[in-house]
């Protein structure tokens, strides 16, 4: 129940600010207390013997799965018994349903000292993640870090500067500083996001300005604005990889319902990621989400979307024009860098009507 506070006014001060505002938090608390009992919120309290931290031992034998990851699964009793806002008397962890399909990873994973530190395994749970065990179950451990830490570089500074290397726990990896990944552009064999992490060349450039040559596959972060109104584009997700220079990062998969509320984000944009690797039926749910989470008059940002000529009309043109978007720039063109694959790019900037489509 939303509560606004404020202040009386000069002109007629009845109650001085502090013996206002303690009235308004009991007022408030009072109203808490009675919304709960008009709920019938029933106090049943449980037997201190039964009410215990450890799961049934018959169902860590009975599946064979970790005793800690039962204990975070599996439903736990609400001490005050059953609740009617939740219609139910006990409440159930979030967790993966492939999780438990692969018990030796998800026993590896879920294995450690409870209160003591996790073990060095981003690997790991990288692969249970992208086996679709996602979101991955909690554990009572303390997650690796790096020995010595650094605060992280101001803003402004921040914005085009190299993060610092303390700020990776690098075991999982091949780099092991950022400098190993800025010169990945350097190397030979290196053709994913190689110039991804060099923030004083293309990286910086692609966002600020059309690259050389009039790519028409390429828009400028000025090209996309100026289709909204000034303030229009506020909140936004950039769905892909790199160093997070469209976005701050957090880590999904493609698989997992995007964790926002409907009509709420003024932009979703992907680059490479989003193609033709992603099974179709997964990759029409995932367009019909970014339809939902975009606010109407949002913009999706398909940049560098690709897959191969024979599948451009049977499969992707119509199943991409059919989620209900409208066209605000639409642009193909040839994917030269392995011309014997015969493939194509679309790069289009799409709009959620202003006007419900239900």
């Amino acid at each position: 129940m939303p509560i606004v506070m404020g202040y009386p006014s000069r002109e007629n001060p009845s109650l001085p600010c502090p013996v206002f505002l303690i009235f308004l938090l009991l007022c408030s608390n009072l109203l808490t207390f009675f919304w709960s009992s008009i709920l019938n919120y029933n106090y049943c309290p449980s037997n201190s013997s039964e009410n215990t931290l450890k799961p049934r031992s018959s169902q860590v034998a009975e599946e064979d799965l970790p005793f800690e990851f039962v204990a975070f699964a599996y439903g736990e009793k609400l001490p005050f018994g059953f609740n009617p806002r939740f219609d139910s008397d006990t409440l159930y962890s979030s967790v993966g349903r492939t999780c438990s399909l692969y018990k030796d990873d998800l026993r590896r994973y879920m294995t450690y000292v409870v209160n003591g530190s996790c073990p060095d395994d981003e690997q790991l749970a990288q692969k249970l993640l992208l086996k679709g065990c996602e979101p991955l179950p909690r554990r009572r451990c303390r997650p690796a870090a790096a020995s010595v830490s650094e605060e992280p570089i101001p803003f402004p500074n921040c914005l085009w500067s190299t993060p610092r290397d303390s700020s990776v726990v690098w075991t999982a990896y091949t780099c092991k500083n950022y400098q190993c990944l800025i010169d990945r552009r350097l190397r030979k064999g290196s053709d994913d996001c190689i110039d991804c992490f060099y923030l004083e060349g293309r990286e910086k450039m692609r966002w600020l300005r059309r690259p050389d040559g009039n790519d028409r596959l390429e828009f400028s972060i000025d090209e996309v604005l100026a289709l909204k109104r000034p303030g229009a584009i506020r909140i936004g997700l950039d769905i892909g990889g790199g160093a997070g220079t469209f976005a701050c990062r957090f880590f999904l998969t493609v698989s997992q319902r995007l964790p926002f509320f409907d009509n709420t984000l003024d932009i979703v944009h992907s680059m490479h990621v989003l193609s033709n690797w992603i099974p179709t039926t997964l990759f029409h749910f995932l367009l019909f989400d970014i339809y939902r989470v975009l606010r109407p008059g949002g913009l999706f940002w398909l940049d560098h979307f690709f897959c191969e000529v024979d599948q451009w009309e049977v499969i992707y043109k119509p199943l991409i024009e059919g989620i209900g978007f409208r066209k605000l720039k639409w642009v193909t063109g040839s994917k030269r860098d392995n011309p014997a694959l015969r493939e194509l790019y679309l790069s289009a900037l799409l709009e959620k009507p202003l006007k419900n489509s239900w």
